[in-house]
């Protein structure tokens, strides 16, 4: 790519980073407008628009009002699980948001206390997120799917003056009783919140505490009445915490900045996602993941966009048509998801017979991120929606795309099995294990070279350490993404996995070590070791390989153990996990410093043939596991 709009644009970001965002910056409304762009005096920690000050919720709500535009849909609720479906204008949603504002400010909630939410997906999550930056509190979510074991580490890490949450969350088949989860939680971990607000949803009510407080007493209270008018932050403060799986088993508190994030995002949504003010975005994730963050609410409303609530699954809330359902319906221009919820709708209806029943003239893109997009899925959901399929590649820590096809700027040549190019801001290099960059389409560890865009993380919570040692040590200079790949002659990136130990499945980051962890604490378990295998619908999932204690007969109780190592993960990590393979072996192959070769094993496990290391310690163990890890 030597000529062209994206690449004069991704030139002049790198060439001028302070100029460019500069201008970027113009979309956004500030309270004092940032006569610094970057920061670079103190590397590797730099800061975006540090003299800046402004309010997130302002520009995502107010603003949009002020224009006009009360009256257009920010949000539609569709939630096929409960039957439930409802328009937020504008308008109205800024109502909402300043009740929940007023109501933490009631309960004594100020700018910098931190609030977790651990909400199933409905609009009091969003105008809770929301009603967090109109005060300048920090929001940390938490997926409601999460065991109490993960919800306490968050609530260990953030200590949250109040916690916002619901009674259950609804799935297909079952309802989620949250408030059990919980009251465990808040049990297991050492801070405990002042408040808890609960959303008392009518399948199926929880009891409540001498710390908890009902949702609807709560935005109806004399604090709520008087609301909350949007509070003047620094450009560096925090706008959320989003935890992410480390590999030691304790999660990451990515922190987002409020200022860089707001200008990437707002960015984003014209230049890469082609999305104008007053179109609709339909993002089928959660707002528990970066991508609802992200994507569902703060990209489309920081861009005066409509944005779409889904409480439902892309099959079997009815049928495999519920996506076309709602591109239809809502005269949806951009869908984005994850490649599993294409494979499980092509697995349903893999001639697409569902497409036929509904109007898709208006909508004009599908992208897919979480996991890497095989060229199969691409070519099928290619030929059946005829729109471009657009892959991006981007992390938790990065907060938006690291690469992508910039259909906003350029509609770039797409190459199946590639997330393109790399986006405007982020000089990506792929490097060797010495640190040197490699030549096109020869692999190594892909790398963005410091400083990173606006959007991004500058550090993690309260652990500056940490984040250097975790992304920066590896090669100083450079964020190191902990995934392996290539760029060929024409600056397409091809991303092939993970360099480490966190798993991927459907598109959900989860550390090997948390599972690890729920294993190892049953009495019967000596050692286990898990491991990421490739899986047609969602990726990859879990594998365990689990040594029993000396004396154990693992022929006779080893049914008896699997199914309660099964039942330990779905209690400590989550149903999300996704593990239902325990092998029971005898030993596990590692190098003379004791190191598990994980890495190893997936590989034969994958069909793969790897080179037995030379720190092997006992390659007789590795041998022995060959016909278990190929099926044999």
């Amino acid at each position: 790519m030597s000529t062209g709009a994206y690449f004069d644009s991704y030139q002049a970001s790198l060439a001028d980073p302070s100029g460019f965002w500069k201008e970027a910056a113009q979309d956004i409304d500030w309270v004092t407008p940032p006569t610094q762009i970057l920061d670079d005096a103190n590397p590797p920690f730099y800061r975006w628009f540090p003299d800046g000050e402004l309010n997130v919720c302002f520009n995502a709500v107010d603003r949009h009002v002020h224009a006009g535009r009360g009256d257009q849909a920010a949000i539609h609720y569709d939630s096929p699980v409960t039957g439930t479906k409802l328009t937020i204008t504008y308008a109205e949603l800024l109502e909402q948001v300043k009740a929940v504002a007023g109501g933490l400010r009631g309960l004594g909630v100020e700018k910098g206390d931190r609030v977790v939410i651990y909400m199933p997906m409905v609009p009091e999550a969003v105008v809770a997120m929301l009603a967090c930056a109109r005060i300048g509190a920090v929001h940390s979510v938490v997926f409601g799917g999460f065991a109490p074991q993960e919800l306490a580490a968050r609530i260990e890490d953030a200590a949250p003056k109040v916690i916002l949450s619901a009674s259950c969350g609804v799935e297909p088949s079952r309802v989620v009783k949250y408030k059990p989860f919980l009251d465990e939680a808040i049990h297991r971990s050492e801070h405990k919140p002042d408040r808890c607000v609960i959303l008392q949803r009518e399948q199926e009510r929880a009891e409540l505490g001498e710390r908890d407080l009902d949702w609807t007493d709560f935005i109806s209270g004399e604090a709520a009445r008087a609301g909350a008018d949007p509070v003047t932050v620094k450009g560096t403060d925090p706008l959320y915490i989003l935890y992410t799986s480390g590999t030691t088993g304790k999660p990451k508190g990515i922190y987002r900045d409020s200022a860089g994030y707001a200008v990437a995002l707002r960015w984003s949504m014209g230049n890469l996602y082609d999305v104008q003010p007053g179109e609709t975005m339909f993002t089928a994730s959660d707002v528990g993941w970066v991508v609802g963050h992200s994507y569902i609410v703060y990209g489309p409303l920081l861009a005066g966009a409509t944005t779409i609530l889904y409480e439902g699954k892309p099959i079997g809330t009815p049928d495999a048509g519920a996506f076309w359902r709602v591109i239809s319906e809502y005269d949806v221009v951009s869908c984005f998801t994850a490649p599993t919820a294409f494979r499980a709708i092509k697995k349903e209806d893999s001639q697409a017979e569902h497409l036929a029943r509904y109007d898709l003239s208006g909508f004009r893109t599908l992208y897919l991120a979480g996991e890497r997009l095989d060229p199969d899925t691409y070519e099928w959901a290619s030929s059946k929606l005829g729109v471009p399929v657009i892959d991006n590649w981007w992390q938790t820590e990065t907060g938006w795309p690291i690469a992508c096809n910039p259909k906003g700027i350029e509609m770039l040549p797409i190459k199946p099995g590639s997330p393109t190019v790399a986006v405007p801001g982020y000089d990506v290099q792929v490097l060797d294990g010495e640190g040197s960059q490699v030549a096109a389409g020869v692999e190594g560890a892909i790398c963005i070279k410091l400083p990173m865009p606006p959007g991004t993380l500058p550090t993690l919570w309260q652990d500056d350490e940490r984040y250097v040692a975790s992304y920066l040590s590896a090669y100083p200079g450079y964020y190191l993404t902990g995934d392996g790949g290539y760029i060929d002659e024409d600056g397409y990136i091809f991303v092939m996995g993970r360099t480490d130990d966190v798993l991927n499945v459907a598109g959900h980051r989860l550390s090997t070590g948390s599972i690890e962890a729920a294993l190892a604490g049953h009495e019967a378990v000596a050692e286990c070791a898990v491991i990421g295998v490739k899986d047609e619908l969602k990726g990859q999932v879990p594998r365990a390989l689990v040594v029993l204690k000396s004396g154990i007969d693992g022929e006779a109780q080893g049914e008896r153990i699997r199914t309660e190592l099964v039942a330990r993960v779905r209690s400590e990590v989550g149903a999300v996990a996704a593990l239902h393979q325990v092998d029971i072996v005898k030993g596990l192959p590692k190098t003379r410093s004791g190191k598990i070769l994980r890495k190893t094993m997936r590989e034969i496990a994958d069909g793969g043939s790897p080179a037995v290391p030379a720190t092997i310690e006992d390659v007789s163990v590795l041998e022995a596991l060959g016909p278990v890890l190929r099926g044999v």
